[in-house]
């Protein structure tokens, strides 16, 4: 079969539908592909860069399959052959007017923006690969717009303070947004309806700002993966914080998006009016409506109060050989996940969940919208006293034991210990104090290593070596005993061992962290 790479008839586009690199996997499914003279020159790839991939240069419209970024033209559409499958950002959801058109002709649409938010489907994800470009390019913006440093330094000349920086939403866009700004030396905050990605922001250098709790399991997922519309009172609760943090922000940057739905409203004209002089909001909800009053789609409006609302809609394509490179690497693993033989020919299985949700129209029958695909969620915490639930095999989730039996177990422990010290000869006493003390030790010392520096499997085995060399260096001279040479040659063997042991595994969590230090 025959794939075109299509070049892009929405005004402003600067991406392309593959790469040279993305021809080269094509062609190793056993696609022949053509390319449309020029679609890649935008993003830096000229066609001879496409024919030394293995692609020819012609006419893609004639192709089996049509690969674009967005959605055809009418007269891209004319063009196309009987029965050809179409791939695009289309945005079913948003335009029922073009799948009304679609479903007109005799041909097959696939919607790369309708991949459900399942573990398998990741690669295929097109929303999260432009939405990290997105996040990173608005603070570019918002550090171009802003006009000042983001890092605080102390000067000869002066103290210049950092700049304070909040983002709203931390998804994909979100969170690429707090690393860039962290990374330009911004004071970062962050705020999400879900408590669970705090860690998250932490973790790239911001804080998290949480809003004041109110119903438990207030915060849900939906069936698509995404947080659901919060209530009325969450979003009292939620205005009242931004109300009072975006006073002292410099930057605010919005990524609040509800999937087929417009963008809620999270900053009012009274916030935005409350801000500084030159401070810069970015919107990238502005496609859906935008999150900030006074935002204007594909335009940088400046506020009575000197505020600047960006609303760019194109920020992906502002970084076009890397928005390319990722968005062609998506269609190679769809095109993969649908050529099952690996033969050049493509397969459409609507028993697959992910094909089904992303087709848009099949032979020229609409199949939109899809039905609901169900992802792996938190599930709900269970009433207190409630029976819990058997487990795929049957069985029962372990329940936390008692702290009664905990200390039974000990006592017990302890007293068997006292009777077998009290009934040993006094030799063996002393091995006895000092086997405990080395549980004890071992325990403290390795089995309380962080899990970050050090797995718990590890660290029990560790601990356990830990007791093992501590006993035989006990052992290894006593040479004078009748069997002395057999237990210096045994405890030596075991030193051995269990020093491979403890020495390798500390070598081999050295050499994990060393991946993640900066050469």
């Amino acid at each position: 079969m025959l794939i075109g790479i299509v070049s892009e008839a929405r005004r402003g586009e600067t991406r392309v539908a593959a790469t040279p690199a993305t021809v080269v996997q094509l062609v190793k499914l056993g696609y022949d592909v053509v390319v449309q003279p020029g679609s890649g020159t935008l993003s830096s790839f000229p066609d001879e860069a496409y024919a030394e991939a293995g692609a020819r240069i012609g006419d893609p419209l004639a192709a089996d399959v049509v690969l674009g970024v967005n959605a055809l033209s009418t007269e891209q559409l004319d063009a196309l052959k009987p029965g050809a499958t179409v791939v695009g950002i289309m945005g079913p959801a948003f335009d029922p007017a073009l799948v009304a058109d679609l479903a007109e002709r005799p041909i097959t649409a696939l919607a790369m923006d309708a991949v459900p938010r399942i573990s398998r489907a990741q690669s295929l994800d097109v929303l999260s690969s432009m939405a990290n470009i997105a996040g990173y390019r608005a603070v570019v913006e918002a550090a171009h717009a802003f006009g000042r440093f983001f890092t605080g330094q102390v000067t000869a000349a002066g103290k210049v303070p950092p700049a304070k920086v909040l983002v709203c939403g931390a998804g994909v866009a979100g969170l690429a947004a707090i690393g860039a700004a962290g990374s330009l030396g911004a004071v970062v905050h962050a705020t999400d309806p879900r408590p669970e990605v705090a860690d998250q922001v932490r973790s790239l250098g911001g804080e998290y700002l949480s809003v004041e709790a109110g119903d438990p399991g207030e915060v849900e997922v939906s069936a698509t993966g995404y947080a659901k519309e919060m209530s009325r009172d969450y979003n009292a609760r939620a205005a009242q914080l931004y109300a009072d943090r975006i006073p002292e922000m410099d930057i605010v940057v919005t990524t609040a998006l509800i999937p087929g739905r417009p963008a809620p409203t999270l900053i009012t004209a009274e916030m935005v009016a409350s801000m500084r002089p030159g401070s810069v909001i970015v919107d990238l909800a502005a496609a859906n409506g935008g999150n900030v009053e006074g935002t204007v789609r594909d335009e940088a409006v400046v506020t009575a109060n000197g505020v600047t609302i960006i609303g760019w809609t194109d920020l992906p394509g502002r970084l076009p050989a890397q928005a390319s490179q990722l968005y062609g690497t998506n269609l190679v693993n769809l095109v993969k996940l649908m050529t099952p033989g690996r033969d050049g020919r493509l397969v459409l299985d609507f028993d697959d969940v992910v094909q089904r949700s992303i087709t848009v129209v099949r032979d020229g029958e609409s199949t939109w919208p899809p039905p609901p695909v169900e992802v792996s969620a938190a599930p709900a915490a269970a009433p207190s006293g409630a029976a819990r639930a058997p487990g795929p095999a049957g069985s029962r989730a372990k329940a936390p034991v008692p702290a009664r039996r905990r200390f039974a177990v000990v006592g017990a422990g302890g007293a068997a210990l006292f009777l077998l010290a009290a009934m040993s000869p006094p030799a063996l006493l002393g091995h006895l104090t000092v086997f405990a003390l080395a549980v004890v030790i071992g325990y403290y010392v390795i089995g309380q290593v962080h899990h970050a520096l050090h797995t718990p499997l590890m660290s029990v085995t560790n601990a356990i070596s830990g007791i093992i060399v501590v006993g035989a260096l006990m052992q290894i001279g006593h040479g004078e005993s009748p069997n002395g040479a057999a237990v210096t040659a045994l405890s030596t063997i075991a030193i051995l061992l269990a020093s491979v042991n403890v020495f390798g595994g500390f070598a081999v969590t050295r050499r994990m962290l060393s991946m993640f230090s900066r050469s």
